[in-house]
């Protein structure tokens, strides 16, 4: 498992842990972070990271990306 702050732009990754404190679990989860489902990183800024999940483009810090395990 890495933190999907280190994943390569284009593939799809799986989703297999989230960490961080409850408020930080549930405010992933609002943006469609859930356990088992697929991810794949458009391109990083500055440290910080657009990705693609459930057909949405959202944008993520790079703290947020570093509890996101792929």
């Amino acid at each position: 498992m890495i933190p999907l702050i280190y994943a390569e732009s284009g593939p799809v990754h799986i989703i297999k842990k989230i960490g961080g404190s409850p408020e930080v679990k549930k405010h992933l989860e609002d943006l469609g972070f859930n356990v088992g489902g697929e991810v794949s990183v458009i391109s990083m800024l500055g440290g910080n990271l657009i990705v693609k999940v459930k057909e949405s483009r959202v944008a993520v810090s790079g703290e947020l990306a570093r509890r996101i395990m792929i």
